[in-house]
């Protein structure tokens, strides 16, 4: 991936590729209750655990983690639940980006049936946690609706919907005159599922490291991790104003800001572009209940808001840099807004948010999960897609079993490349 610094420079041998985000409107910047009380210096120079990054990976690892047997320290260079989560569009989808038949053909079958029950597990669970915490997040367990693109057609389709029945994954095909008379869309074909959901990722954020606060954890910001060196069985982490915090274990939780060690032909940083629109007219009844998303390259996802706006995104681009682009950001704007229009047959009202982010992808669609190769307890998870939230969930799992000296049975399939 191409760095925005001078060869040369700090930037450029700093520990972890850094951005800039892009100045947005977030949608969920804007809601209430994604705050979290935090130390703005180092309450303590160790802890047992250091978790790098506040974001939704980084809360879903401290929810997991902190049981009260072990001191658990957060730090982030951003302030608390500002990062890259905010650029969420919360499409909490067990639908992997690559679809199951497709990834069969590149990872085997029997792991890639593996990798979607697990991903739809991981989705179930999330929200049972969120029910049990009594999260205020907007949590509601939603149906996805694929439809043909230019990417697959009905055959393929339908191929897919009967490799997810035969794994036991829950999905319907529809022809074009069934998907046309269900939901009033003009497609070739369609996939119907469940175990999906979606909710305010920056409220789901926030009461994850609130309820892991009253189990202890500590969060610390602005604090930047800047070098990592073994200590004896510790590992010394150093920060950009010359501190050291020495942990048994550190997990780096800071999504495409990756450790540069970790760079690798099969991750790249993709761009990508949402808004947030309310319409002028009815929208369908159906659409509440549902996540929506197209076999298309670029491909249109959207979905309905809690305030009835609907969130719609896409024209992902294989650029590091391109989200940064301002004219990108209006001229994607405009094709988001009318794409959704013909699709739904509505009208919006000019996006009232809209905001472009960087992610990172896989060649394969799964995360990196894992211990950091070359470095003993120190871990690190990234890659994750268009399913940020749900393999999040999942990496909180597996780095919890391997931090207890547990294997998970599926860190196989997430591990990083050699």
């Amino acid at each position: 991936m191409t760095s925005k610094h001078p060869a040369g420079s700090k930037a450029e041998e700093a520990l972890v590729e850094k951005k800039d985000l892009h100045e947005n409107t977030s949608y969920w910047a804007k809601t209430p209750r994604i705050s979290v009380r935090h130390f703005q210096k180092l309450p303590a120079q160790s802890c047992d655990v250091l978790i790098i990054g506040s974001g939704i990976s980084g809360a879903l690892m401290a929810e997991q983690l902190c049981d009260g047997n072990r001191d658990i320290m957060m730090v982030d260079r951003r302030q608390p639940v500002r990062g890259s989560s905010l650029d969420s569009t919360a499409m909490i989808q067990h639908e992997i980006d690559i679809p199951l038949h497709l990834l069969a053909q590149k990872i085997g079958e029997t792991k890639a049936v593996r990798a979607w029950q697990r991903s739809r597990d991981a989705v179930q669970t999330l929200v049972e946690l969120v029910e049990n915490l009594d999260i205020k997040c907007s949590m509601k367990a939603k149906k996805a609706l694929y439809l043909s693109g230019n990417e697959l057609g009905p055959d393929e389709l339908k191929a897919e919907a009967q490799i997810r029945q035969k794994a036991n994954i829950e999905a319907s095909y529809l022809d074009q005159a069934a998907t046309q008379s269900e939901f009033g869309i003009d497609r070739a074909a369609s996939i119907v599922s469940k175990d999906s959901a979606s909710a305010n990722p920056a409220q789901l954020t926030a009461g994850l490291i609130r309820t892991a606060q009253a189990r202890g954890l500590r969060v610390v910001s602005p604090i930047e991790i800047t070098d990592v060196e073994p200590a004896g069985d510790r590992v010394a982490c150093a920060t950009a104003d010359g501190q050291v915090i020495v942990a048994r274990q550190v997990i780096f939780c800071s999504g495409y800001e990756f450790l540069k060690r970790l760079e690798s032909p099969k991750h790249s940083i993709i761009s990508t572009w949402a808004i947030a629109a309310k319409p002028r007219s009815a929208v369908p009844d159906w659409l509440q209940d549902y996540l929506v998303w197209e076999a298309s390259d670029p491909y249109l996802y959207l979905r309905m808001a809690a305030d009835g706006s609907i969130i719609a995104g896409g024209e992902d681009e294989e650029s590091a840099e391109a989200f940064d682009d301002p004219a990108k950001l209006a001229a994607n704007t405009k094709t988001i807004v009318e794409k959704t229009e013909k699709l739904l047959g509505i009208s919006l009202y000019p996006p009232h948010s809209r905001w472009a982010a960087p992610f990172g992808n896989t060649t394969t669609g799964l995360p990196f999960i894992g211990p950091v190769p070359g470095l003993n307890n120190v871990y690190a998870v990234m890659g994750f897609g268009g399913n940020g939230i749900t393999f999040s969930k999942i990496a909180a799992e597996i780095i919890n079993a391997q931090i207890h000296g547990k294997q998970d049975p599926d860190a196989d399939l997430f591990g990083f490349p050699a």
